[in-house]
């Protein structure tokens, strides 16, 4: 890329990070490799509102443990998941890692969508199933809302039925389903953005993610009076981005989790602070 990109942060050993709280979902793009760093820029304000407009499968705030978090992402079947947890969620259908089972179980769940029933426990369930049972940790959504990833290849699946702990810790979390401008910030919070990446892929939703939404998301983040961190891949349009919106830039090299070609090449990630 012409720019020199190394890590600038404190040494991280890249997979060897012990990680007593375990994610709950699979999820592609999740940032365990990078929590000795964000944690680092965190604990000087622990004492301020974690903020994720794209909190995922939760690998930062399940680490970072904030006693007050915002968490939010455009995807309002996650959001269920995580407030039917808070609810203390108990999975009763069957779970199987078998094919004919998930197909018919991504059914059932389309279904619910379709009839406006995607907000019910059962969904919620189903959402788990999936999530845990289909390709590689992906979430992906057609443009008319409906899930469509393919069946896993997973050899093993080790399936939780009761998330009680996982209750206890985010029962004082706030969760919504909803785009990052609609939030109502303090300007003492402490934002946390991990935005779908500038790749090809962005239809994580069924609405997409595309270039003015990231510059939308820069423009939004850059009006916060208070601490700020996004990460993102680091491709020359959003350093660009950052850089014109007077953000400090670091740069990492990230162990890439998806590659349909096999490549396991790390990938050059950027992190970019304001106000810290």
């Amino acid at each position: 890329m012409g720019r020199g990109l190394t890590q600038e942060l404190l040494p991280l050993e890249l997979g060897e990070m012990s990680f007593p709280i375990q994610p709950i979902l699979k999820w592609a793009g999740g940032k365990r490799w990078l929590i000795q760093q964000l944690k680092t820029l965190y604990v000087p304000y622990r004492s301020c509102r974690l903020v994720e407009p794209f909190c995922g499968g939760l690998s930062v705030s399940l680490k970072l443990l904030p006693e007050n978090a915002l968490l939010s992402d455009i995807n309002p079947h996650l959001i269920n998941f995580y407030q039917w947890i808070q609810k203390g969620l108990t999975i009763s259908i069957p779970m199987e890692n078998d094919s004919e089972m998930y197909y018919a179980h991504r059914e059932l769940f389309n279904e619910l969508i379709r009839m406006g029933k995607s907000r019910i426990r059962q969904a919620a369930e189903l959402f788990y199933y999936l999530n845990r049972t289909g390709y590689n940790g992906l979430c992906r959504f057609n443009r008319h809302g409906f899930y469509n990833v393919p069946f896993g290849q997973y050899k093993t699946i080790h399936y939780q039925r009761n998330f009680k702990p996982y209750q206890n810790l985010i029962s004082r979390w706030e969760f919504l389903p909803t785009d990052f401008e609609n939030l109502k910030l303090n300007s003492s919070d402490f934002i946390y953005a991990d935005p779908p990446y500038d790749v090809k892929f962005t239809q994580y939703a069924k609405e997409d993610f595309g270039w003015n939404d990231q510059v939308r998301l820069v423009e939004w983040l850059s009006k916060h009076k208070g601490p700020v961190l996004i990460s993102n891949q680091a491709t020359e349009r959003i350093i660009e981005l950052y850089e014109k919106a007077g953000f400090k830039l670091f740069y990492l090299l990230a162990p890439r989790r998806i590659s349909c070609s096999g490549n396991r090449d790390k990938a050059q990630e950027v992190l970019a602070v304001k106000g810290i």
